[in-house]
């Protein structure tokens, strides 16, 4: 596998990293086995010129929510990290670094959220953005411009046909043919658990903290590593001019969240792979790298140490895609992923549904896509689950 989990600086697995907070990182006269909640808006000083003091307002600083930033740069292995309101808020931030008259190259895969804010960009602040096969590094290449491009943002694996971006190639060949662009990750659907992008050459990366790192869709956020402490210190002054860093209690539940990263990942990784296999039998067309019929089954692993718990499959009718969905009894229809209870949904009419018909069919989504997000139930109770919901839609099922 291409991410080695035992070599953080430590020598800890990632999984023990995970669950140990630097005790440096908030200094606490009292000890407390749980990092304090700072509650507070503003900070008192010592001095009449407010000087002197380590914090003097939340929208600045908060010691909670410096702890959290502090274990997502350590298991990130960035140089520094933020944690905002939100994964979209994480995007914007990011894309505050794009002038006008600069270009953005981004998937033809993305979720449909991105593709919004993409668009309102494009429309509003004069950023060209070219919307390519990210699968094919030789397609980013030709968008490349040494003066205009300012971002190449991907996704791997893709949301939410499952497709696979080169991201050691791509990020390797923008900086050579553009050194002054950078190279952003949405790693979300791997989390640092699986895969991290910014020892594979990109920039940034950036995570909705809501989905694998929160765990249990209590919480919004999103989470920006940067791999330079150049690149940190442009987007701190957007957090901090416009006021999207994540609140205390918030900071908290992510920090609480992540610390279970690895032991849910891995369950619900595991309920994916033999989730997968059973719906390839039906004879289905599933999407998911962890099977070995994905067309770059073999890129995958040489970019993260698994294949995740996101799959998609076709079923060739929308209809009965719609009849499959409102069968299930375990599997809550909802968009969203990375929570402990298992999610299906049709991308097209709910996650991507922002995006046109006219360009889904032009970027080849299909319609009747069926996404899956598998959580950490027992797998038996899932596939028997799905198994019921398929043979109520009129499909026979291999048992």
């Amino acid at each position: 596998m291409a991410v080695d989990t035992t070599s953080t600086k430590s020598g800890y697995h990632l999984a023990t990293e995970l669950v140990h907070i630097d005790s440096d990182a908030v200094k606490d006269n009292y000890n407390a086995a749980s990092v304090p909640i700072y509650q507070t808006a503003t900070f008192k000083q010592n001095s009449a010129d407010g000087s002197g003091g380590e914090y003097d307002y939340s929208r600045s600083g908060n010691p909670t929510r410096t702890a959290v930033e502090v274990h997502m740069a350590k298991i990130m292995k960035a140089e520094r990290a933020f944690v905002v309101s939100t994964g979209m808020t994480a995007l914007d931030v990011i894309l505050r670094l794009v002038k006008t008259g600069q270009e953005v190259i981004a998937g033809d895969d993305i979720y449909g959220g991105t593709n919004r804010l993409l668009t309102y960009v494009s429309q509003y602040s004069g950023v060209k953005v070219h919307n390519v096969d990210t699968t094919d590094p030789l397609r980013v290449e030709e968008k490349l411009d040494p003066i205009k491009t300012r971002l190449v943002l991907l996704e791997s694996p893709t949301n939410p046909l499952i497709k696979i971006a080169d991201i050691r190639a791509i990020a390797a060949r923008v900086h050579e043919v553009c050194p002054s662009a950078l190279v952003v990750v949405d790693n979300t659907m791997m989390s640092p658990y699986l895969q991290n992008t910014l020892e594979l050459g990109a920039d940034i990366e950036y995570h909705s903290g809501t989905k694998y790192l929160s765990g249990h869709h209590d919480l919004m956020a999103g989470v920006i590593g940067c791999r330079e402490q150049s690149v940190a210190e442009s987007l701190y002054f957007v957090i901090n001019a416009s006021g999207s860093g994540l609140g205390p209690f918030d900071s908290w539940l992510l920090l609480r969240g992540v610390k279970t990263l690895g032991i849910r990942m891995d369950k619900q990784q595991s309920n994916a792979i033999e989730i997968a296999d059973f719906l390839e039998a039906q004879g289905l067309k599933v999407h998911y790298p962890g099977l070995k019929s994905h067309a770059q089954y073999e890129l995958h692993k040489s970019l993260s140490s698994g294949p995740g718990a996101v799959l998609s499959f076709e079923t060739g009718d929308v209809g009965l895609s719609e009849r499959i969905v409102e069968s299930a009894r375990l599997w809550g229809i909802s968009v969203s992923f990375g929570c402990v209870n298992s999610l299906i949904s049709m991308p097209c009419k709910m996650s991507h549904a922002s995006i046109p018909a006219e360009i889904r069919k032009q970027r080849h989504l299909p319609e009747d896509l069926i996404r899956l997000c598998v959580g950490i139930e027992h797998p038996e109770d899932l596939i028997n689950d799905l198994a019921r919901a398929l043979e109520t839609a009129g499909l026979k099922v291999k048992r």
